[in-house]
Formats: C-alpha cells, sequence, structure tokens
C-alpha cells in the first residue's frame, strides 16, 4: 500500500481524535455552566431580605422625600431601606407619604 496516502482506518483514527477533543471541550464547556448556574443560586439564597419600608431622599441625598412601602414601584434610585419604627418617625417628622403604595395606611398612621 502507498505510505503518502493515508489509510481509511488512519483517517477513522484522526476523526476519533478530533471528535474525542470537541467532547472534552463539550463537557467542559457543561460543567462551566453548571458553576454559574450553581453560583447564580447560591447568591439568590445569600441575598438578603427585601426591606419592609423605604426613605427616598432628595437630589442633595439629605432630606427626606417620600416613604414608601418595600415593594413599591414607584420607590426612586435614591431610596434606602428602614424599620417600622424609622419609617412611623419619618411620618412623624413631616416626610410625606408616597401617594402610590400608601404606606400611611399601611402603618395605621394618622395625622
Amino acid at each position: 500500500m502507498n505510505e503518502s496516502v493515508p489509510s481509511r482506518l488512519m483517517l477513522l483514527r484522526f476523526l476519533e481524535r478530533v471528535q474525542l477533543k470537541d467532547l472534552e471541550r463539550t463537557r467542559r464547556w457543561i460543567a462551566d455552566e453548571e458553576r454559574r448556574e450553581a453560583e447564580c443560586r447560591r447568591g439568590l439564597q445569600a441575598r438578603p431580605p427585601a426591606p419592609e419600608w423605604l426613605i427616598e431622599r432628595g437630589l442633595s441625598g439629605r432630606a427626606a422625600v417620600y416613604v414608601h412601602v418595600g415593594d413599591c414601584w414607584d420607590a426612586g434610585k435614591r431610596s434606602k431601606g428602614i424599620s417600622r419604627e424609622g419609617a412611623l418617625r419619618a411620618l412623624a417628622d413631616g416626610v410625606k407619604p408616597c401617594p402610590q403604595c400608601g404606606p400611611d395606611a399601611v402603618l395605621g398612621f394618622l395625622e
């Protein structure tokens, strides 16, 4: 047989090596994706609970603008979690309740 022309068996062995490399790469991709999903699940489980009450600061970052219920859709980016007592104190100090979520009604705050 002519040595310069690869035999069918040699070509099949070459194909086998290529496919094994592809399989190894695919298994690495699967393992990487399983690690990413596990990290994501751990991150979600470790996430602290959402605050029940929020206080929204004004543009200056100092003056409080609104008190919100923790899951209010209208709470701005400058909102920070506070305790129930902090929310009641802020309302008593004159901070306006959010007109969308009505934390004053939820808290039972009467002016």
